[in-house]
């Protein structure tokens, strides 16, 4: 057992081969090992520590793999992309979600430091700051066999600078937004003529992301309540001068709401885990400052908690239903819970990286690792004993397993294995091994 989870362990790692160097991938197996296993906060030299390579090579080598190392972060996601694509179902569409996540961080001389909105921390009312670095992330959306919920699986990063910071270095601002529509147009130019959905919130929700958007793309964002939507131009016989892009003004999402004349309309969606009754208005009609003249189906939906009163909803596709685009919203969620486990678990913000080579590639690698693990356990690793969660008869509630779950296999698997020469651990481990049998499956509980 012990030799088969090591040996998958190291296939996995396996994809990245074709993107590294022979050293190259040497020097990454020492770290992606050692970023694992460490408990506490994460460095490099923590990871030549934890490992037992400390004194047995230069600590140099590994600053130089991130400083001046002949690879490429977006090379090792598109491996991973394909990797995760081959593994969905041919009819499932391949899904998409962007965000952004401040990682606090403090330091002289660092590449990319800036004070920046944290939005977890924010409310309507308080505006709080972190300084540290700010990264959007494309990350997909995929079903696993051991939990209910979809995964993130980040596969692509960027590096965002304030405009303050680019006014000092006078170097050319970049928004958010146009690293977002960057990332997505890299993500196109892997896919196959699979179907791609992506979901962002209100931030990402504009013309620089949304505008000549293939049409084979559906999108699945929310909007402003005042965002002014036309019907489409009527179509109309062969008359002099330009042909209108737009139709009559139709009302506002806020005005909608507000009309007493159209009555509530009610449906019930699978919301974040639980099935909950929605109220809702929709029309359909053009968002022309945002998307051109692609026609959208708008949904306002009644909020009656909190001071929100209104939250209104979109897609590309006029003919989505009122629950798919719901539940399709929904599932960009689960970002939200990849940034949390990302900077509490592998230490996303710890990096002490000081060059810019340097900065703009341990954060996407902790990412990558994250999505690295979780493919290696949903490959049948969540049925065998070394997945087995600690037992907590207080937790009895809950179904199927966290990326806790998945980094405490990887450590358990990493155990017995020698970074430096991998080679000898897996025979050493198929000497010692029994006969081979059916793994037993794990105690937990699975997902239904």
């Amino acid at each position: 057992m012990a030799y088969e989870t090591l040996r998958t362990l190291l296939e996995a790692l396996g994809i990245f081969r074709p993107a590294l160097t022979r050293p190259g991938f040497s020097n990454f197996l020492v770290i992606f090992c050692g970023w694992v296993l460490t408990s506490g906060p994460h460095a490099i030299t923590q990871a030549l520590v934890v490992t037992g390579v400390a004194g047995r090579r230069h600590h140099e080598a590994f600053h130089r793999f991130f400083s001046r190392g002949a690879w490429n972060v977006d090379e090792m996601g598109q491996l991973l992309f394909c990797a995760l694509s081959k593994g969905l179902p041919p009819n499932h569409p391949i899904r998409l979600v962007i965000d952004d996540t401040v990682a606090a961080h403090k330091g002289p001389k660092i590449f990319g430091l800036g004070t920046h909105l944290d939005a977890v921390r924010s409310t309507g009312a308080i505006r709080i700051l972190t300084f540290g670095h700010c990264w959007v992330v494309l990350a997909v959306l995929v079903p696993v066999p051991f939990s209910k919920r979809l995964w993130a699986l980040p596969i692509l990063l960027r590096l965002y600078r304030n405009e303050k910071q680019c006014r000092r270095e006078k170097i050319k601002h970049r928004k958010k937004t146009e690293l977002a529509r960057e990332m997505i147009d890299v993500v196109l130019s892997w896919t196959d003529p699979r179907r791609v959905e992506i979901t962002a919130d209100q931030a990402y929700c504009n013309s620089t992301v949304l505008r000549e958007l293939p049409k084979s793309v559906l999108f699945l964002g929310a909007m402003r309540p005042d965002a002014v939507l036309t019907a489409p131009p009527a179509v109309k016989g062969k008359v002099p001068g330009r042909p209108r892009v737009r139709g009559e003004l139709l009302p506002k999402p806020q005005a909608l709401a507000d009309d007493e004349k159209v009555p509530w309309k009610r449906t019930t969606a699978q919301l974040y885990g639980h099935t909950q009754t929605i109220y809702y208005k929709t029309l359909t009609g053009q968002w022309y400052r945002a998307t051109g003249s692609r026609i959208l189906r708008v949904v306002v939906v009644r909020v009656d908690i909190g001071k929100i009163g209104i939250r209104v909803f979109f897609s590309t596709d006029p003919r989505s239903s009122i629950r798919c685009l719901l539940e399709g919203y929904a599932r960009r969620w689960s970002i939200e819970v990849c940034f949390r486990e990302l900077k509490q678990l592998l230490g996303f913000g710890d990096s002490s990286a000081r060059k810019q080579a340097a900065v703009e590639r341990v954060a996407p690698l902790v990412a990558l690792t994250y999505t690295t693990l979780t493919l290696w356990f949903a490959k049948g690793i969540h049925l065998t004993e070394i997945a087995t969660p600690p037992e907590r008869p207080w937790y009895g509630h809950k179904q199927g397993l966290c990326f806790a779950d998945v980094l405490r296999a990887a450590q358990r698997a990493m155990l017995p294995l020698d970074v430096l020469d991998p080679q000898r651990s897996l025979n050493d481990l198929r000497e010692s091994s029994p006969p081979a049998s059916t793994p037993p499956r794990a105690t937990h509980r699975q997902a239904a």
